[in-house]
């Protein structure tokens, strides 16, 4: 595991902990529970996963503080994006359950799933993401054990969620092709390549067509970071991936509907 990928675990088990002191884990299952289904993932051909962050370790600040997360997200769903990625993550991405929360609310009218995008560790953490009302969460393999992430998927099966598995080398996806024979039959899975080094924190965009061949076919293929500009998503989505995770070059724009409908656009035409 890189030394980025150590730190962000070791924060992500020490939020854990902190929560489970305030919240009992029966106390927060029955919330998840309790909660109205969130809207279902719904995939029409080349589609957009966009992203809400306001802090990149790699960029620095994308957003301040006093955005409006509600009208940013709402945006990303009239342009025609398929679930938007919400940060959690506070101390290199300034994000929050509270963000999480928040978006969820202002996409169930418009039919989009909020998704959580953070450190996993714990089913804890799948339990805290549907309280809030995601309807998916992220899972990146590089970082857990194979108990840690059959228990994860577990959760998020018994929760009705999606999940988003990231890779970033070969390997990793070796150890996805085992988790989608074993769970894709009972759990809605996305296969996602993420191109950025973990040394250096830079985007490698050639990654994702260097990888593309070696992800399961069974389900669909999300290209990860390295996706800004049209040519870009006419690129990923001719090589064949059925979604691309867009944030940065979201964040930073500010027509955020209209970038969405042209990424969305050069890719299907692609």
């Amino acid at each position: 595991m890189s030394g980025f990928l150590e730190e962000m675990a070791a924060a992500s088990t020490a939020r854990l902990l902190a929560a489970k002191a305030l919240h009992a884990e029966g106390e927060l299952q029955r919330r998840a529970q309790d909660r109205v289904p969130a809207p279902r993932l719904r995939l029409r051909g080349f589609d957009l996963i966009a992203e809400l962050k306001l802090r990149s370790p790699a960029a620095g600040a994308l957003r301040g503080r006093d955005e409006d997360l509600g009208a940013r997200v709402s945006a990303y769903a009239r342009g025609g994006a398929a679930a938007v990625s919400v940060l959690t993550e506070p101390s290199r991405f300034d994000g929050a359950l509270e963000h999480l929360e928040l978006a969820a609310r202002a996409l169930a009218p418009l039919d989009v799933p909020a998704m959580r995008k953070d450190f996993l560790v714990d089913p804890y953490q799948v339990l805290e993401a549907r309280a809030a009302g995601a309807g998916g969460v992220l899972v990146i393999l590089r970082m857990l054990s194979a108990a840690q992430i059959d228990a994860l998927l577990d959760c998020a099966r018994g929760l009705g969620m999606f999940v988003l598995l990231e890779a970033f080398d070969a390997a990793d996806i070796a150890r996805m092709h085992d988790l989608v024979q074993a769970h894709a039959a009972h759990l809605q899975l996305l296969a996602g390549v993420n191109c950025r080094d973990l040394d250096t924190l830079q985007v490698v965009p050639a990654r994702l067509l260097e990888l593309l061949p070696l992800l399961p076919r069974q389900v669909p293929r999300v290209a990860e970071s390295g996706v800004a500009s049209e040519e870009d998503a006419r690129r990923v989505a001719g090589a064949g991936y059925e979604l691309a995770l867009i944030g940065s070059a979201l964040m930073r724009g500010g027509d955020p509907q209209g970038l969405v409908r042209s990424l969305l656009a050069a890719g299907r035409d692609a």
